[in-house]
């Protein structure tokens, strides 16, 4: 158990972290060391080791003491005090399986632990994610209402020298008071995600977050063999382990069964006699024993066998469930991720063709070759590209989040 407890170590839950987390991994540091579930789960794991040598200890030794209110005549004397000590011994091999069952359950807890740090990384990149495109969005609004003053300002003036129409000035403004309550909506939304993103990380909620001002789109995922995922998963590894341990504890149950051994030594404490000079008068008494406990009602013990049996039938069963589940998750997760990918690209074409065109309906109404209204709705259509973009992008970095959590690695082999 020395060599799970180095892999935590190893896995760096004391790392030092920097003051100023500047990405997502540092984030999801501190919330592995703050997040109170996280530490709830390691408990569960070192509890489970000290019942390793719990269960592979021996039953306490027994000691009684008894004194004879009315003395027993014997040949030498009369016994006064009488001390017993004892001790069982369960059958060959009892202990080395009920220690050997512990110590695979708590391995398994601590692949619980390890599934559960995967699922907080996640959860983690799912709060964080949002608070990007929400940032990234406010800053597209705060273009677009540069934008729109400065066209509301151009409609203004050629109104006023007669070269155009009041209607263009109207709806520039219109589009300015819609694209100023989207911002205000956003700022609102800004305080709610970020009180669900501190929480996970268990620190005040108005706490400050840094962003990067992009993500990168990067190499298009490539599928992984589902093998290397049913090797590595700890779900998979909790469940192949606790099978085993109740294989190893319907050995435990079937020694249970065999008869224990019982040591012991009498020692009674014997007076003289006045009325004889017998040999040995007054010599107290020194008698070894030897016990045995017969487990002759066997319905207790078989019933432990089968029900050791039924659990591990259970855990291989939910196994293989489990397994097709990840299968299932992992072909979705890479099907968002490539689709996610695909829009990302779209999205920068349209965007550009978007702003071009912008461009060149601005400079023909400056020169009075059309109205307002068509550069507004370009305008308008190339916001909505920009944000769609953004939102692909965090919807293909959740998707490579969700993977990374499906490809969580055990640190543990897999012997099914």
């Amino acid at each position: 158990m020395k060599s799970i407890h180095g892999i935590f170590l190893s896995w760096a839950w004391v790392l030092p972290l920097l003051v100023n987390a500047q990405g997502l991994t540092d984030y999801q540091s501190i919330a592995a060391q703050n997040n109170p579930g996280l530490q709830a789960r390691y408990k569960a794991f070192e509890a489970a080791l000290e019942r390793v040598a719990e269960q592979s200890g021996l039953p306490d030794p027994q000691l009684a003491l008894g004194y004879f209110l009315s003395p027993v005549e014997t040949r030498v004397g009369p016994q006064q005090v009488r001390f017993s000590l004892s001790q069982r011994f369960p059958w060959f091999g009892t202990l080395k399986a009920r220690k050997k069952a512990a110590a695979l359950r708590a391995e398994a807890r601590y692949q619980a632990f390890l599934n559960a740090r995967g699922q907080l990384f996640y959860d983690v990149a799912q709060a964080y994610y949002p608070l990007y495109e929400l940032h990234r969005h406010l800053k597209i609004e705060d273009e677009n209402l540069r934008l729109l003053k400065a066209y509301k300002t151009l409609a203004q003036s050629r109104f006023e020298s007669g070269k155009g129409s009041l209607v263009g000035v109207i709806r520039a403004d219109m589009q300015l008071r819609e694209a100023r309550t989207r911002q205000a909506i956003l700022k609102q939304k800004k305080a709610s995600l970020l009180s669900q993103f501190n929480h996970l990380l268990n620190r005040r909620e108005n706490a400050l977050v840094a962003l990067p001002d992009s993500l990168s789109l990067g190499l298009l995922p490539q599928a992984a063999p589902p093998d290397s995922l049913l090797r590595e998963h700890p779900l998979l590894a909790e469940l192949s382990l606790q099978r085993r341990a109740s294989q190893a504890q319907e050995q435990a149950e079937a020694r249970q069964g065999l008869p224990q051994v019982g040591l012991g030594l009498d020692y009674a404490v014997v007076g003289p006699r006045l009325d004889a000079g017998t040999p040995r008068n007054g010599q107290d008494i020194l008698m070894p024993m030897l016990s045995l406990q017969l487990p002759i009602y066997r319905k207790k013990y078989r019933a432990a066998r089968r029900a050791a049996q039924i659990r591990a039938e259970h855990y291989r069963l939910k196994r293989e469930e489990q397994a097709n589940t990840l299968r299932r998750s992992y072909a979705r997760v890479h099907f968002n991720s490539r689709k996610h990918a695909e829009r990302v690209q779209l999205r920068k074409a349209q965007m550009q063709s978007a702003e071009q065109a912008r461009k060149l309906l601005l400079a023909a109404y400056r020169q009075g070759e059309n109205d307002l209204e068509a550069v507004l709705e370009m305008q308008e259509q190339t916001l909505t590209y920009k944000k769609q973009r953004v939102s692909a992008l965090v919807g293909y970095h959740l998707a490579r989040a969700e993977k990374a959590y499906l490809m969580t690695n055990s640190n543990q082999p897999d012997n099914e």
